[in-house]
């Protein structure tokens, strides 16, 4: 195992690579116009947006890694396309079951929609699940704690842009870092999305929104930047950025319908063309660039899964 200080450089040129699994109608940006109980009666387009996005990871003759944050809601719907994922080799994490903000729920409701999602996945892919994103990166202390008692190894929540209304809020100085992970206590970690920093201040550049607005020449150039200076950059997307064809929501304010419209159809391209671009980097996902941090933690946990 890797000593507990002194720099760590195994995860040197690491990108990982993350996909948050909602549908076009589960975004928060437009829950005012689409209540929780229309749902069941919306059209499901995520099956073949997953499909591009695996492709994708699959194209150019290397096969790209990634963690795929499932919501619980889906995954009860879909549960081949679930295998599907874990079976072309890449790890399947939670992202909640209803896609509830965490800090709006009571503790016995989020504790409950931790533990029905993992299980939920668990039993569909046959092993366990260690990591978990919370809807909008809305996490705090309380909640991490939570999600650490509910038996999750990580959490990949923490997005240090501090100017969304949404994202968490957390104070991570003084922890142990493994590379860009946050050893938070002896058995839980935060592996946080990656933003840009450019002096104090923070830019995003994980993923989502800002990726589709930013060209993808000065997007590329950020990410080999910040991977530079942290070792890795954790990116993220999701299946709908993918889809310029789904369905438009009636009333929704400009302001999100921008935010959320902004350039679909540029973002397989997009993706395609950075991924390329970003060289002969390793991809990989949470739980393994854990692993390829030489995280103690990770090995035992592996130990306890195969032995008992």
């Amino acid at each position: 195992m890797a000593p507990e200080t002194g720099p760590d450089t195994r995860g040197k040129g690491a990108f990982v690579f993350t996909v948050d699994v909602e549908d076009w109608f589960q975004v928060e940006n437009f829950k005012p116009w689409i209540p929780f109980e229309s749902w069941p009666h919306r059209e499901l387009r995520v099956e073949k947006n997953i499909h591009g996005l695996l492709d994708l990871l699959d194209g150019g003759g290397q096969r790209r890694e990634a963690t795929f944050f499932v919501l619980g809601w889906l995954a009860e719907r879909y549960p081949h396309l679930v295998r599907e994922i874990y079976g072309r080799g890449h790890e399947i994490a939670s992202h909640g079951f209803n896609h509830h903000l965490p800090a709006m729920q009571t503790r016995k409701a989020l504790r409950e929609d931790l533990l029905k999602s993992r299980t939920l996945l668990e039993d569909l892919i046959g092993e366990r699940v260690w990591g978990y994103r919370a809807p909008s990166f809305a996490v705090n202390e309380e909640v991490l704690a939570l999600i650490q008692e509910c038996g999750y190894l990580y959490d990949s929540s923490y997005n240090s842009f501090d100017r969304h209304g949404r994202y968490g809020r957390l104070d991570v100085s003084g922890f142990l870092r493994r590379g860009i992970a946050i050893k938070l206590q002896d058995d839980f970690y935060e592996v946080p999305v990656s933003n840009l920093t450019l002096g104090d201040q923070v830019i995003p550049w994980g993923g989502g929104g800002y990726f589709r607005m930013i060209p993808a020449r000065l997007y590329a150039g950020g990410v080999r930047r910040q991977m530079n200076r942290d070792g890795a950059f954790v990116f993220y997307t999701h299946p709908w950025e993918l889809d310029p064809g789904q369905p438009r929501v009636k009333g929704a304010s400009a302001q999100y319908a921008f935010r959320h419209y902004i350039n679909l159809n540029r973002t397989a391209g997009k993706l395609a063309h950075c991924l390329q671009a970003l060289g002969p980097v390793r991809f990989t996902g949470c739980r393994n660039y854990l692993r390829l941090m030489g995280d103690a933690v990770a090995c035992q946990k592996e130990k306890e899964a195969i032995y008992g």
